[in-house]
Formats: C-alpha cells, structure tokens, sequence
C-alpha cells in the first residue's frame, strides 16, 4: 500500500525488451538498502516489483519487469530512457499517512488539457477516461502518476488540480504538457461508495 506522496523522482537509464514484456532500470535517490528481491516500488503510479538493484554513485539503481498488461493499460509503453518518472516505496507501520490510500494498480488512463499559472501555484486540467469519471468528485482525491491530488473542479470527465512550486519541483509534474498521457488510480473510497450506491438502486 501506498500514500501518493511522491519521495524521489526517478530517472528511466534502460528498457530491455522481455518477450511481450519489458524490463525497466531506473535510478534513484531512495535508500535501497534494506529493500530485498520482490519488494515494491510504486513508478508513476504502477506497483512494480525489484527484481534487482545496484549501487549507483551516491544512489542506487533498480530492475523491474513490466508485462504486456500493464503496457497496455499504463504509460509505461512510452517511457524512454531520461524519462523522469514519480517514486515512491510502500507505507510502513509507524510512516507518516500524509496522502490517501493508493494501491499501485491502474484503473485508467487520462490526459493533460490544459497547464496554466494561478497566482502562486499552477492549475492543470486533466481529462479522464468516460468510465472513471463518476468516482473523481470535487475535494475529493485521486492519483496521477502515483501522486495524491486534491481535485479543485469537475466538469465532465474532466477534473482540475492546483499544484504548488513544491509539487512541480518534487514530482514529474513540472513536465506536464498538454496532451500528455498520465496514469490514473481513482480512490478506493470512491470506487466502494459507488458500488454500494449501485447495489441499493439494483435492490442487491
């Protein structure tokens, strides 16, 4: 499990093809050394596995393999090396629970519409999947590209977010241009409150 706030921007360094598949090697600045084989690292968003890791100068590096699911159904086929990418290792008992519960699988992908200076912060407009835009609600949260947004405004299947200086400069969001795609995970209260809803109006 994870929270959605963002501890290290990543950098992509490789992609390997894996039948089907792919193995990603990106670099770090998180502390790798008590994370044994198997553990998980959330990489924009997508709960991907360690299957090997190395010291790198100052920090370190890590292998994973992607499989054709989630290329299919992530960014992740885009990613090219220099990629900068939002990381972030599990919740631990006793961490600091500073965003909402994120779990690392995808439910879709959306698209940035418009990046745009708000005063102090900048406000960016994103456009989600038909299918994902019943659970995004105003105030509510959302992740994008495994980060825990507040969303400011719903209009359709469209929603917007205001980031400050801190969260463009911490996270890949500083990149974000218009008709880019970014990963999205609706929250897991909103996806429950749904299908109570849905299950009351069938009489379930």
């Amino acid at each position: 499990m994870f929270t959605g706030i963002v501890t290290d921007l990543g950098e992509v360094l490789a992609l390997e093809p894996q039948g089907a598949g792919l193995r990603v090697r990106l670099r770090t600045k998180l502390d790798l050394e008590d994370a044994p084989s198997g553990a998980s690292i959330a990489c924009a968003g997508v709960c991907l596995t360690v299957t090997a890791k190395r010291r790198e100068g100052e920090g370190w590096s890590f292998d994973a393999d992607v499989s054709k699911e989630t290329l299919d159904k992530t960014t992740l086929g885009l990613w090219r090396p220099g990629r900068r990418v939002n990381l972030e290792r599990p919740l631990r008992l006793g961490d600091e629970f500073g965003g909402h519960v994120v779990s690392g699988h995808v439910d879709g992908v959306g698209e940035v519409v418009s990046v745009a200076p708000q005063r102090d912060s900048t406000r960016v407009r994103f456009r989600a999947p038909k299918s994902l835009a019943r659970f995004i609600a105003e105030k509510g949260s959302v992740a994008v590209d495994g980060a825990s947004l507040t969303v400011n405004a719903v209009q359709g299947a469209e929603f917007e977010v205001n980031l400050i200086p801190h969260t463009l400069a911490a996270t890949s969001f500083g990149e974000l241009t218009p008709g880019l795609p970014v990963n999205l995970e609706i929250d897991l209260l909103a996806r429950y409150v749904a299908r109570l809803k849905d299950a009351a109006l069938e009489g379930v």
